[in-house]
């Protein structure tokens, strides 16, 4: 039996309610109310509980699924729905819930201690247990239900104006609205502070695509004499991903610390340039605090019906939700890229053999290729082989292994035709052959217009360390580093097999 002490007085009332199947409590004192499922604004790389957040009476309400909580398959939502509102110590949440039970009295003497070898749904949040005839109502403890996800922002803080960077607070005191530009992404409506857009452009039809890279990055577009990464919002929150149409957009960030070097961030709509009052800003809920590192805060407009999410670059960087479109862009990879590009400094140009692969073109320099080959029609595949070997074919007497380069770079698989080509390179002393949909030409390329790759994740910035950008001709050609596209223990299985 648990203590009175610890349950207050001798006589208690909960509120019940239906999840999954069974019947839980929680103490009425700690029920502030019970609501409809209002409407939500869902919060990307939020903890995967939550439902979203909602506006309750002008302040924002996180709302959060027992379902999911307890582990248990969500349902959908239908009349007997109902969120329960929560608060303790100064914190409130919402809970959704299958169905309303009662009110139920106990005495004290009727509640039993939670088993601590309960298992099933929920056994971890349980503070006792009221056993009736025909039924059994297992209580919930509102603090251990609070504190799921409650993790302050790592280097963060709790507190009411966290909404700019350290270095702007004392400015931003003394200001009374802040500006911020608003957009679409996936349905939510977001805002970035304009001191931190550089400019917005329109995505362009013609920008390449980088295999190896991470699924939120799109790919490449010149602005303006540069190579600008553009990083995928739908796919960076989590969203669906579908094609852009022509309204989406470019906003254009400086990486923070790094001022030269721009990250591209692509969204479905730009809506408009906001001026909102101090007063409507509010910073981010506890629980949103500890899984949305790209959130700043969150702005109640038109009498807290329209909930505005505030983005921050520089917080995105720090929670490392886009570094990896930039991870090498320091000093170390220019001088790296330096000590990569300084044989070929003594040229005006270099020549490449440039072929295309899922409608982008590569290149790769002509001294790695040692040849061309038609492809058969059918490869011989033999057992034993190392995986990524399509298969092997007869050349002169000794057998060559083949690469499909569409599979090695994780590109929908194309049916065999006439413009396929086998190129065979020498990589780490073994001959290999990499199947690629066209070889275009041998392009003497000038070393002016050859600069270092944007470093989208380590496996490309290795692979593709340098992008010919042929601003007359309107073309981007990635060049590949031969050595690189099979790792050391590729190689040794390619030398063992």
């Amino acid at each position: 039996m648990v203590e009175t002490a610890e349950l207050g007085d001798p006589t208690r009332q909960f509120v019940t309610f239906h999840v999954d199947g069974s019947l839980y409590g929680l103490p009425m004192a700690e029920v502030q109310e019970i609501i409809r499922m209002p409407g939500l604004v869902e919060v990307p790389h939020s903890p995967p509980a939550l439902h979203g957040i909602a506006n309750l009476r002008g302040g924002i309400l996180p709302v959060t699924s027992l379902r999911r909580t307890f582990g248990a398959a969500d349902q959908a939502v239908d009349e007997a729905t109902r969120v329960v509102v929560v608060q303790q110590s100064g914190a409130t949440l919402g809970f959704v819930v299958d169905q309303m039970g009662r009110v139920m009295t106990a005495e004290s003497q009727e509640i039993e201690a939670a088993p601590e070898l309960a298992q099933g749904a929920g056994s971890g949040l349980l503070r006792g247990v009221v056993k009736r005839s025909d039924h059994m109502v297992l209580l919930l403890d509102v603090a251990r239900l609070l504190r799921i996800g409650n993790t302050p922002r790592a280097g963060g803080s709790d507190r009411a104006g966290q909404v700019l960077g350290d270095e702007d607070r004392t400015e931003a005191a003394a200001q009374e609205e802040l500006q911020l530009v608003s957009f679409v992404s996936a349905g939510a409506e977001y805002a970035v502070p304009i001191a931190e857009v550089q400019e917005i452009v329109q995505l362009p039809l013609d920008m390449v695509r980088v295999p190896g890279a991470g699924h939120h990055i799109l790919g490449l577009m010149t602005l303006r004499e540069r190579l600008l990464p553009l990083v995928s919002l739908r796919v960076l929150f989590g969203e669906p991903d579908v094609m852009p149409d022509s309204s989406a957009r470019v906003l254009v960030t400086a990486v923070p610390g790094q001022p030269q070097l721009s990250i591209g961030l692509v969204m479905d709509s730009v809506k408009e340039v906001l001026r909102v009052q101090r007063s409507v800003v509010d910073p981010l809920p506890p629980l949103l605090s500890g899984g949305s590192g790209h959130l700043d805060a969150i702005c109640r407009l038109e009498g807290g019906r329209r909930l505005v999410s505030i983005l921050s670059p520089t917080r995105m960087f720090e929670a490392g939700l886009m570094r990896s479109a930039l991870e090498a862009a320091g000093a170390g990879r220019e001088d790296r890229m330096a000590e990569q590009m300084q044989p070929m400094a003594m040229e005006e140009e270099g020549q490449f053999v440039v072929f295309r692969l899922a409608g982008e073109e590569y290149g790769l320099p002509i001294e790695a290729v040692q040849e061309i080959l038609r492809v058969p029609e059918q490869l011989t595949h033999v057992p034993q082989t190392p995986e990524f070997i399509e298969g092997v074919i007869n050349l002169r007497g000794a057998v060559l292994p083949v690469v499909d380069q569409r599979r090695r770079f994780a590109l929908a698989q194309a049916e065999r035709n006439e413009r396929q080509r086998i190129m065979v390179l020498g990589i780490g002393g073994s001959r290999t052959g990499f199947i690629v949909d066209q070889v275009l030409e041998v392009l003497k390329i000038p070393h002016s217009a050859i600069a270092p790759a944007p470093a989208l994740s380590a496996r490309q910035t290795d692979l593709i360390p340098r992008v010919a950008n042929l601003t007359e001709a309107k073309r981007m050609v990635l060049i590949l580093e031969a050595s690189c596209l099979l790792d050391a223990r590729e190689v040794a299985a390619l030398k063992a097999a």
